[in-house]
């Protein structure tokens, strides 16, 4: 995987000189731009677009503008991870009610998810893989066969990496899905380490072809790109409409309004980032608040230090869910660490941090 992240000479990350190029976004202007361009595939005979969606604040942004803003009828696409908890799924039914929209909600096979989930682990230490697959390819599939050529997503990660700027008004591409998304590597790599999987089971994990993508004239457009994009103001529009928080709080962030319709995007897919990488949910929220002005970054430390490195318990449900012993899980973790990152000292794993 390539890594498009720098630090310039005064030590500032490509992230947030990105984010500082985003905030003197020209608003007026670029959503002037995006009304122009949303005017074009208004056919008020059927669906004008998609929106992919988790029931999450930021799809509840992303439902709202694209209806009624830019007065579009859309057709909501759903990727059941079968990890939902049970606020997620309802506040994605509710956001469907409340904005009277359609809605494919599409459901996988269990048995070909947990399978999905082992290998995701080994191979690439992401049991969530076939989520970041899954919702890339189902909306244009399902642009191809409903012959719907506009797709909106929400924000593309600009200030994560650095790597594009929004005055750039970049658009999703195939090549940055297979790069970023899948990690490098490909459905036919995880039907091969299967003992049962067959491409029939995963088709809605292949992309359609070019000649289909370039045919119709599939774009998916960043609404981030032309609106400034901030997660706080998402949840507090979706609080308007009905979106709930869960009740029991995250064990590996501060955060109760992100990421909360996925039972393990807080919990084991973001700690099996930790241990790869070194940082988790905490270190991206914490990141992202500096930015927004909502935090200093002593005080964002002080959340890193207290929630990156917790164990979540959601590890032993998932352990059972797909069959695979606690030992077993260890002994593949300390493979995946960067050695970059992780030093064993004493036959315990030490970390580097950007604060000793």
């Amino acid at each position: 995987i390539a890594i498009d992240f720098s630090f310039d000479r005064n030590g500032i990350c490509s992230g947030c000189r990105s984010k500082e190029q985003a905030n003197k976004l020209n608003e007026k202007k670029s959503i002037n731009e995006l009304k122009n361009l949303a005017k074009k595939y208004r056919n008020n005979l059927g669906y004008d677009c998609i929106i992919p969606v988790s029931g999450g604040k930021d799809s509840y942004f992303q439902t709202y503008y694209v209806k009624e803003k830019l007065k579009l009828n859309p057709l909501l696409v759903t990727y059941n991870t079968h990890n939902y908890i049970e606020t997620g799924l309802e506040n994605l039914k509710n956001m469907r009610e409340v904005f009277n929209v359609d809605h494919i909600f599409f459901t996988p096979s269990l048995k070909v998810v947990k399978e999905l989930n082992r290998i995701g682990f080994f191979a690439a230490g992401d049991p969530n893989w076939h989520c970041h697959a899954a919702i890339t390819s189902l909306p244009f599939i399902v642009a191809v066969k409903y012959k719907i050529p506009l797709i909106f997503w929400g924000e593309h990660a600009l200030d994560i990496n650095g790597k594009n700027l929004v005055s750039e008004k970049i658009e999703f591409t195939k090549r940055e899905r297979e790069e970023k998304d899948l990690r490098g590597f490909r459905v036919e790599d995880f039907i091969k380490k299967s003992k049962f999987l067959k491409k029939r089971d995963v088709q809605w994990l292949f992309f359609p072809s070019d000649e289909e993508i370039n045919n119709l004239g599939v774009r998916g457009i960043y609404i981030g790109n032309y609106v400034k994009w901030n997660g706080l103001s998402n949840y507090k529009l979706a609080k308007k409409f009905g979106f709930k928080t869960p009740k029991k709080k995250f064990q590996r962030t501060y955060r109760q309004y992100s990421n909360i319709d996925d039972r393990y995007e807080n919990g084991l897919h973001d700690y099996l980032k930790f241990i790869k990488f070194g940082y988790g949910r905490a270190t991206d929220h914490a990141s992202r608040d500096i930015r927004n002005g909502l935090m200093t970054r002593n005080q964002g430390i002080k959340m890193v230090k207290k929630y990156d490195s917790v164990i979540p318990d959601d590890l032993y449900y998932w352990l059972k869910y797909v069959n695979i012993s606690e030992k077993l899980f260890w002994k593949h973790c300390d493979k995946i660490r960067d050695p970059r990152v992780w030093k064993k000292k004493n036959k315990k794993w030490i970390k580097k941090n950007i604060w000793d």
